[in-house]
Order: structure tokens, then C-alpha cells, then sequence
């Protein structure tokens, strides 16, 4: 009787030649937290090209696989002995448990994909999927139809058995997470932001988070959003770590200081300066924003220029070409935007002016700066910082 599993295959990784061997390193690592605290012991085996996982539910399994960044397909399969008749009867038995009979599936345009992977096997794929496909005839009276097939029936060989697959589902692709390097997104509490940060780690990057708050001017509701956030992009690479930073007091005193219509800008420059300082230190190579280009008023061009050099470091935009109904789709794809959609006080709006200047330059802001001594400022508001691990919950 053939046994259940899982197949994982990647898209990219494919791509990489020498420096491959690191990158399936960084999955491996993925997987393993992916699996932790499975129902029962999940065994991660690495074949060329695929990656393997059995032990516990299917059901299970397909679940956490789906959240791992880096796998491109994830496919159930029944695994078998490494002969022809065994791969027939495999196939015969995952058409039996899918469809129950011919009597009750009826008729079906089928194809079969063979594939192998080891080319010792005795026999050719086009072989191989011949006397596969004939004996599906055979038994179950369905037509062939290799163009464009309503049942298509994967056999895969490698070195040690065969695999047998009705279903192919899509992962979430990307680079494994960690596979290049680290970064700190300035996380808010609207649509933006986390889906930065997801686009982030879908390109490799682990990620921290900061979180800038506006209290003592506001409650404590955009600090429990933004944990439920990262809580939930969580899933993608565990660990995460959430700082949180009081800047109210230090708004007012952009405020007090003449900021004006360059609040916002002022507002942001300072949050860049506080992240950048913090990723510094947490050996981050990279702050990442959500911002898009021309979506509000504080993301034109050239603000978005006064406030990128605010930082020493790599200033990221994954979202700078999107719009919001992009943005919003792909919320919801990850999880979210219903956790984006709830009410908070956001210290970005905090004593925003009535128009917001869109064309500055840092120039403008050198006098409010100067006056606030940020070189005293910007520790003062690292030595406030909450750290929490919403993944650890």
C-alpha cells in the first residue's frame, strides 16, 4: 500500500547554481520551524530538486507547507516502491481514493506526466507514462487527452521510490527567508506596511519590526494592531520581534519647534533616524518601508527623498509601484487585512498640519531639526523600547 506525503519543489532556488546548497540550507531551516509542534514527528527529507515531508496528517502538513516562503509548488502525493507495476497500482489507488469508482466519477479527459529524476530507472518516461496511462484505460475507461486534460496524473521517479500526485497547489515562491540578510520594517497599523514586509521575506529578508506609537498622546491601540500583525506575519518566518517606540512626546516638540506643513515629513525623517539607529544595533542591513509613490501626500517624490536621507542604511520600498487596491488584494491574501481594517489611533495623523508640504528637501527641515538635538533625541527614544515576541503567544 503506498504511503502519504507531501512533495515541495522551488521555483528560483533552481536558479542559483553554486550557492544553491546555502539557499536550501535557509529552507530547511524554514521548514523545520514550519513543522514544529506538528501533531506528530515530521520527517524533512531533501531529494534533488524536492523536498519531501511525511509523518503527520496530509491535511497538516499542507497547511504549514503553504506558509513557507521559498517553496513554489506543494504538492500531495502517495509515495511507492521504484517499479512499474508499483507506480499502476499507486495510480489506481489515488484514483480510487479521489474519485471512488468509475461508475461514479464517469467519464474524464486524463493525461499522465511522468518524470524522472533518476535516469537508472529501466524505463523511459514516454514508456513509463504509456503503460501508466494505458492501464487507467483500461480500468477505468477514461479518454486520453494530453492537451488539456481535467485529470492530470503526475509520476515522478527518483533514487529510492516513485511518487504519484493528482493535485499541484501553489506555494508562496520567493527566496527562503534569511537567505539575504536582515532588515527592520517600520511597521504601521494600516495596509501598507505589512504587506512590505511580507514582500520583504519573499525576497529573502528576515525581518524585525518597529513599531512607533503615539503615546503618551494616544492609547495603547495601534501598539495591540501592530501585534496582532506581526503576530500573523509571523507565520512566514517565526521568531519576529516587535519593538515599540513612544513618540508622542517627541511629535509635540516637532510641533513646538515650527514644523508647520513639514510635520509630516519631520515626523518621518525622525522615525527613519530612530529605525535606522535601532537596525544598527539589532545587525539589520536594510529598513523597509510600505510606502507607494504619490498614494498620500507625504510620498511624493521629493519627500520621499528628504525623508530617505534621514538613514545610513538601505532605505526599501517593495511597494512603490503598487496601488491600494493591489495593496488591499494582497492583504488579504496574506491574512491581513481584516487586522489593518480595525480602528487605532495613528501617530502619523497626531498634530498633522492641515496641508502637508509635498515638495521638501532636507534643507527645509535642518532649523526644526537643530533645535530638537536629535543626537540627544533618538537614544532617549531607543532607551523607551518595548520588545515583544507576538509569535512566541
Amino acid at each position: 500500500m503506498a504511503r502519504p506525503c507531501v512533495l515541495l519543489k522551488y521555483g528560483e532556488l533552481m536558479l542559483k547554481g553554486r550557492n544553491r546548497g546555502r539557499f536550501e540550507e535557509y529552507l530547511r531551516e524554514s521548514l523545520r520551524h514550519a513543522v514544529a509542534g506538528a501533531s506528530a514527528p515530521v520527517r524533512i527529507s531533501q531529494r534533488p530538486g524536492v523536498v519531501v515531508l511525511s509523518g503527520a496528517p496530509v491535511d497538516e502538513l499542507l497547511t504549514r507547507a503553504h506558509n513557507v516562503i521559498g517553496v513554489s509548488v506543494v504538492q500531495p502525493a502517495l509515495r511507492t516502491g521504484r517499479t512499474v507495476d508499483d507506480a499502476v497500482n499507486t495510480v489506481l489507488q489515488a484514483l480510487t481514493e479521489r474519485f471512488g469508482s468509475p461508475d461514479v466519477a464517469g467519464p474524464r479527459r486524463f493525461a499522465i506526466r511522468a518524470h524522472r529524476r533518476d535516469k537508472t530507472f529501466p524505463v523511459g518516461s514516454e514508456q513509463l507514462a504509456a503503460r501508466v496511462g494505458s492501464r487507467v484505460v483500461e480500468e477505468w475507461g477514461w479518454p486520453v487527452d494530453l492537451g488539456n486534460p481535467e485529470v492530470e496524473i503526475t509520476v515522478e521517479v527518483d533514487q529510492r521510490e516513485v511518487f504519484v500526485s493528482l493535485d499541484k497547489q501553489r506555494g508562496q515562491g520567493g527566496l527562503p527567508v534569511g537567505a539575504s540578510g536582515r532588515a527592520l520594517v517600520l511597521l504601521s497599523g494600516g495596509f501598507d506596511s505589512p504587506v512590505a514586509a511580507y514582500r520583504a521575506m519573499r525576497r529573502g529578508l528576515r525581518c524585525d519590526f518597529v513599531h512607533f506609537t503615539g503615546a503618551p498622546l494616544t492609547g495603547p491601540s495601534s501598539t495591540y494592531k501592530a501585534y496582532a500583525l506581526v503576530r500573523q506575519l509571523d507565520r512566514f518566518q517565526s521568531d519576529s520581534r516587535l519593538h515599540v517606540i513612544p513618540i508622542g512626546t517627541a511629535q509635540r516638540a516637532l510641533a513646538t519647534a515650527g514644523a508647520g506643513n513639514l510635520q509630516i515629513v519631520a515626523q518621518r525623517r525622525l522615525m527613519v533616524r530612530t529605525a535606522d539607529a535601532l537596525a544598527r544595533e539589532l545587525g539589520a542591513q536594510a529598513l523597509v518601508v510600505g510606502d507607494s509613490l504619490g498614494q498620500v501626500a507625504s510620498q511624493t517624490l521629493a519627500n520621499m527623498a528628504t525623508v530617505e536621507q534621514a538613514a545610513e542604511l538601505p532605505l526599501l520600498r517593495p511597494l512603490v509601484a503598487w496601488d491600494k487596491e493591489e495593496i488591499i488584494s494582497e492583504a488579504r491574501r496574506i491574512g491581513t487585512a481584516e487586522i489593518s481594517k480595525l480602528p487605532d489611533e495613528d501617530c502619523c495623523s497626531l498634530l498633522a498640519p492641515p496641508r502637508v508640504a509635498t515638495r521638501t528637501t532636507p534643507s527645509q527641515l535642518v532649523n526644526v531639526e537643530r533645535r530638537m538635538d536629535l543626537d540627544e533625541l533618538v537614544p532617549k527614544l531607543l532607551a523607551d523600547v518595548q520588545v515583544h515576541v507576538p509569535g512566541a503567544a
